[in-house]
């Protein structure tokens, strides 16, 4: 039988593609995730039914919505709302008005989705900012909650240990310390968002992961002034509420949902203007997406004929494709626990007995020879030196790097066309220079290339810091 979805236009990942598609019956745009079955492991299939199954459930105005799930021969489509506004936090600094007020309404609405999804025994344990979509570019588009890749399923208010999965500045202590979670992990998330969106910086915060970590455990947060002498008592109690160490005396979604901040904003959160607000986050948006890209290292055409001499030698394992399929090559034994993308915080998942977000596409395992070793070599160096461009702030050095041919659409530059190397320069001039990574304690653990067409291979490194 003929489809009853026509494909359009393509967005393709390192892991999937997800296409605009059109209900021929209704001329109703979605957006397809198409995933090669035939790739999968058993393992695989499970992740992706269980997520299959969760969005099914899940049926709210806050949250991106699973309606069709379509299996055929060797591909599986997952149809979901075609969600066109962006993230949430880029759009803030678009803004020309941005209140306390503005806040609450923005919480109000995750905390719907979230106690939705309560309700329904699901946990999503990866709330962040880049899963906080807006629905479109309209004037008060709605909040939609997305990805639910690591959501689990709990019974009522189980407590128990899942495995350690979500993003580093919002763990919880429970997921930390490794003791039972449950749905208290989710709120835990939504007070570090509601600080972010109150002052424009994370409560929790330091380069050293470990240190970050500590903080976190020991709930060791404050409301400094000047940034926070103008926030209402009200929106502290409500963070203090969801950011309370133990998880079986953290206010529940359904209760923060009636708490004054919350139900009552109109006359209880401030109408001012918060200009420093919206400066922080802009700094914090840019300073997120920088970080992201920090270990992603573009090799462009001068480099392009040894990669793909390399590329498409036909040894085991190393296979390229066709019909502009993205071609995944791994000199790791397995696939890693991380996975690696453009996003600025990543996710992290060790050890999960369920819910470990990984590739949807199985990663080809091969013998590394001496090419493969010189090129590992080199793509470290390369790395390194960006690295090192970034931690300096050295705009000349790291124009000699990175893609020079860039373009975008970026909300953080006030919904202005950026090209070339005024687009790296936005976040050169945007973000609050530290010590990002360190060059010398850099130890590539994983590599795998993907083309993107034409003349441009993109290989990511996923690194950690050399042990001592």
């Amino acid at each position: 039988p003929a489809p009853t979805l026509h494909l359009q236009s393509t967005f393709r990942g390192a892991f999937s593609v997800v296409r605009r598609c059109v209900k021929k019956s209704s001329s109703q745009e979605y957006a397809a995730k198409i995933i090669n079955t035939k790739k999968l492991s058993a393992r695989d299939h499970q992740k992706l039914e269980r997520e299959a199954r969760i969005c099914r459930l899940l049926k709210h105005p806050n949250i991106v919505r699973l309606h069709d799930s379509i299996s055929e021969e060797g591909f599986h489509y997952l149809v979901f709302d075609l969600v066109t506004g962006g993230e949430l936090f880029e759009d803030i600094v678009a803004r020309e008005y941005y209140s306390e007020a503005d806040a609450s309404h923005c919480i109000h609405q995750i905390l719907e989705s979230v106690n939705h999804i309560h309700q329904h025994d699901i946990v999503h344990r990866d709330l962040k900012p880049e899963n906080l979509l807006l629905a479109s570019k309209c004037k008060g588009a709605a909040v939609k909650l997305a990805d639910f890749g690591l959501a689990i399923e709990v019974q009522g208010e189980q407590q128990a240990w899942f495995g350690f999965a979500g993003t580093p500045g919002y763990l919880s202590p429970e997921v930390l310390r490794k003791d039972p979670y449950g749905k208290p992990v989710d709120i835990w998330a939504c007070g570090v968002i509601l600080y972010i969106l109150l002052v424009g910086y994370p409560p929790f915060w330091d380069e050293d992961q470990h240190k970050l970590y500590q903080q976190i455990k020991a709930g060791a947060y404050d409301f400094p002034s000047p940034e926070w002498d103008t926030v209402t008592p009200e929106a502290k109690n409500l963070i203090n509420q969801m950011l309370t160490i133990n998880p079986a005396k953290r206010i529940t979604a359904d209760q923060a949902l009636k708490h004054p901040w919350v139900c009552q904003r109109s006359t209880v959160a401030s109408m001012m203007h918060r200009q420093e607000t919206v400066e922080c986050l802009r700094k914090f948006n840019a300073r997120r997406k920088l970080k992201g890209a920090i270990l992603t290292t573009m090799l462009v055409s001068r480099n392009f004929s040894a990669a793909k001499s390399l590329l498409n030698k036909k040894s085991d394992g190393v296979k390229p494709q066709s019909n502009n399929k993205t071609s995944i090559v791994s000199t790791a034994k397995e696939t890693p626990p991380v996975q690696t993308s453009m996003e600025p915080q990543t996710t992290v998942v060790h050890n999960a007995t369920d819910g470990i977000k990984g590739s949807t596409e199985s990663c080809n395992t091969t013998t590394e020879d001496e090419d493969l070793k010189v090129r590992k070599q080199e793509i470290i160096k390369i790395t390194e030196q960006l690295i090192e461009a970034i931690n300096n702030g050295d705009f000349e050095a790291y124009t000699k790097i990175c893609d020079p041919g860039l373009t975008s659409f970026e909300p953080e530059a006030l919904g202005n066309l950026v090209e070339g190397m005024d687009f790296h320069k936005f976040y050169f001039e945007n973000c609050e220079w530290v010590e990002l990574v360190t060059p010398t304690a850099f130890s590539l653990i994983f590599l795998y290339a993907t083309f993107w067409g034409g003349n441009c291979p993109c290989f990511y490194c996923l690194s950690e810091p050399a042990r001592t």
